[in-house]
């Protein structure tokens, strides 16, 4: 384990010096680092699958989860809740995203029969959930249009929060061997824990952002001791959750979405009293407090693909079958482009623009923890390989068809539509 500690940290550190060089030439970290883990995972290949399946994986991949959850619901742009174009949002969440898991399981199900359909479900709830650390400059780029950018912005924000409940539902009903539940059963299990998280959410999100509004409006913080914070606020969020037997995803994601809304609440409430600072409103300034966190979560996300790398060595050993390829292949194609561009129909966005909203769904950090969880929590055996075999293969071809192949297809669609 320090061998493999010590080799992710070197790896990073030389991402780290030369990031701006690596940019230039389109190797963002997950490439980067994906290829140190199949370097350190060729070398240490017969102990892959103990360090995997182990309960401190398990619980770095819970944090690194709860910590992304609040930095997605907390880093919408636009100043909005739900970004400069709610209505294209909705489209996407709520129509296009469900489709796209049912279409997901409903393929998994023609592919992989055997799999029992809570396993599909979990298949869905890995492959789906899109993250942009594969192409994260897509969306600052500005020769995409800003309903495109902001779309694709909140969508990747909150897609993973809507996912976690299902997701961990599909989890508990697939349980272990031994414990035989009805969809009843589950749901039973994972509903109150979903109400516990709901609540811890919105109180301790509203909670601290008005604790840290008051510190801040009396003197009593300095800019690092509000970074700080704000760090500690998903990490509380969580451990109090789980200890008071609630989902801590859910409550992570909610408290998110509660100490956002609230910070920028009171943040313009002292503007209209003459108390604050319009300009600072208007840049939002919850960004400076995000800056340790998102740092942070960085450092989490560039681990998060070393292991990816690590895994795929395990992966390929258990075999890639033709059917995970046509399944992922899918997945990150038409499985979700054809329900984004149905959601989106009668909409104010041109053709190519769905397109473009359909096309660049990359996965990431989200579809690497939830298929550790799910190959950690399911018993060993056909169904928790499958899973691992389906994660690495899935991220992996998103590194390469949206960390690599989404620019070129932006700029052909944006330059066919500025010639006309």
């Amino acid at each position: 384990m320090n061998l493999l500690l010590l080799a992710a940290a070197v790896a990073m550190l030389v991402r780290a010096l030369a990031a701006a060089r690596l940019d230039r030439w389109n190797l963002g970290a997950p490439v980067v680092m994906v290829l140190a883990g199949v370097l350190v995972g060729v070398l240490y290949e017969d102990s892959i699958a103990a360090v995997l399946n182990t309960e401190a994986v398990q619980h770095i991949a819970e944090i690194i989860l709860a910590v992304l959850l609040f930095v997605d619901a907390t880093e919408v742009r636009g100043g909005r809740l739900w970004g400069g174009y709610p209505g294209l949002v909705a489209r996407v969440l709520f129509i296009a995203l469900p489709l796209s898991l049912a279409l997901a399981a409903l393929l998994g199900w023609l592919l992989f029969p055997d799999l029992p359909w809570a396993v599909l479900l979990l298949v869905a709830g890995v492959t789906m959930p899109t993250d942009f650390a594969p192409a994260e400059q897509l969306v600052r780029d500005r020769t995409l249009s800003m309903r495109v950018r902001s779309v694709l912005n909140v969508e990747s924000g909150y897609n993973d929060g809507i996912v976690s409940p299902l997701f961990l539902f599909a989890l508990i009903l697939a349980g272990a061997e031994t414990q035989q539940r009805t969809p009843l059963d589950a749901l039973a299990t994972a509903l109150p824990f979903a109400v516990k998280a709901v609540v811890a959410g919105v109180l301790l999100g509203s909670v601290l952002a008005w604790l840290l509004d008051r510190a801040h409006h009396a003197g009593w913080l300095t800019a690092q001791s509000g970074r700080i914070a704000v760090l500690l606020a998903p990490l509380l969020t969580y451990t109090v959750t789980v200890a008071a037997d609630g989902n801590g995803f859910v409550a992570s994601f909610v408290c998110g979405i509660a100490f956002r809304y609230v910070h920028r609440l009171l943040k313009a409430r002292r503007v209209r009293d003459g108390r604050g600072d319009r300009a600072e409103v208007r840049a939002d300034a919850l960004s400076k407090d995000l800056h340790l966190l998102e740092d942070v979560t960085t450092l989490l996300t560039t681990t998060m693909w070393f292991v990816v790398g690590i895994a795929a060595v395990l992966a390929f050993s258990l075999g890639v079958s033709w059917q995970v390829v046509v399944f992922c292949a899918a997945a990150l194609t038409v499985v979700r482009l054809v329900p984004v561009l149905l959601s989106l129909t009668g909409s104010k966005l041109s053709g190519r623009e769905r397109v473009l909203v359909g096309a660049l769904g990359p996965r990431g950090t989200t579809t690497i923890v939830f298929g550790l969880l799910a190959f950690n929590k399911l018993p060993e055996g056909p169904a928790a390989d499958t899973i691992l075999v389906i994660t690495v293969a899935c991220v992996l071809g998103s590194v390469v068809l949206h960390g690599i192949g989404a620019r070129p297809l932006a700029l052909m669609l944006t330059r066919r539509r500025a010639r006309r």
